[in-house]
C-alpha cells in the first residue's frame, strides 16, 4: 500500500481533517511544523513534529500521525486513527517509581477527556529510558527519560457525523506539555498560540 497522503484526490473527509489538525492551538512552549507521513500503514497520512521548549532548551518532543481509511479498519473501530509519540526527560529517581507508567498514561487520557476528545479503542505503552555513563564520561552521571506511544480512533459527532479533530491535537500538545513537566494552564486563561514551522522557515 502506498501512502496519498492529503493529495486533492483525497476524501473531503480527511482533507478538511487534515486542515483542522494544521490549525488547531497548541502552548507557546509547542514548536510545532509538519514532517512526512509514514508509508504503507493507511491509505492516507498527514503528520506533524513537536518539541517542547522552556527558555530555549528543548524538554519534549513528540509526533502525531492521523490516518485514514475510507474502508475502515476492524482494529481501529472506524476510519479514523491518531497515532501519538512523545518522549521526554525525567529526573533519575522517578524511574524507580512503580507508577511512573500509570502516571504517563494517564497524561494522555487526562488530556483527551480535558479536551472533550470523544474517541474509542485507545492503546499505547509508556517506557522508561535510563542511560548511564561510564569511563571517561562517568562523571556525567545518569539520565531518564519516559516515552509514551498511543493510539486511539477519534469519534465523529453523533448528531451532526462531523469529524472534529482539533481537540485531538490539542490533547496531543497537553500531553507533551504534561511530560515535560509543565504545569496546566489554568482554566479560564488564555494563551498565545505556538508558531508554526519558524525552525525550517528560509532566513530563520
Amino acid at each position: 500500500m502506498v501512502v496519498r497522503q492529503e493529495s486533492n484526490l483525497a476524501p473531503a473527509r480527511f482533507r478538511s481533517a487534515v486542515a483542522a489538525m494544521r490549525a488547531a492551538p497548541l502552548r507557546p512552549e509547542v514548536f510545532c511544523e509538519e514532517m512526512p507521513a509514514p508509508q504503507r500503514i493507511a491509505p492516507y497520512a498527514s503528520a506533524l513534529s513537536a518539541d517542547v521548549t522552556v527558555d530555549g532548551t528543548d524538554v519534549g518532543t513528540g509526533r502525531l500521525i492521523l490516518l485514514h481509511d475510507p474502508d475502515g479498519n476492524d482494529a481501529w473501530d472506524g476510519t479514523f486513527r491518531c497515532v501519538a509519540y512523545c518522549r521526554a526527560e525525567v529526573e533519575l529517581e522517578l524511574v524507580a517509581d512503580p507508577m511512573l507508567a500509570h502516571v504517563g498514561w494517564s497524561w494522555l487520557t487526562d488530556a483527551l477527556e480535558a479536551h472533550d476528545a470523544a474517541h474509542t479503542a485507545a492503546s499505547g505503552t509508556v517506557t522508561r529510558v535510563v542511560t548511564e555513563s561510564f569511563g571517561t564520561m562517568a562523571d556525567d552521571g545518569g539520565t531518564a527519560q519516559v516515552e509514551v506511544r498511543a493510539s486511539w480512533t477519534p469519534l465523529a459527532d453523533e448528531a451532526t457525523g462531523e469529524l472534529d479533530i482539533t481537540p485531538h491535537v490539542e490533547a496531543w500538545g497537553e500531553l507533551l506539555c504534561a511530560a515535560a513537566g509543565l504545569e496546566p494552564v489554568p482554566e479560564g486563561v488564555a494563551v498565545l498560540p505556538s508558531r508554526r514551522g519558524q525552525r525550517g522557515s528560509p532566513g530563520r
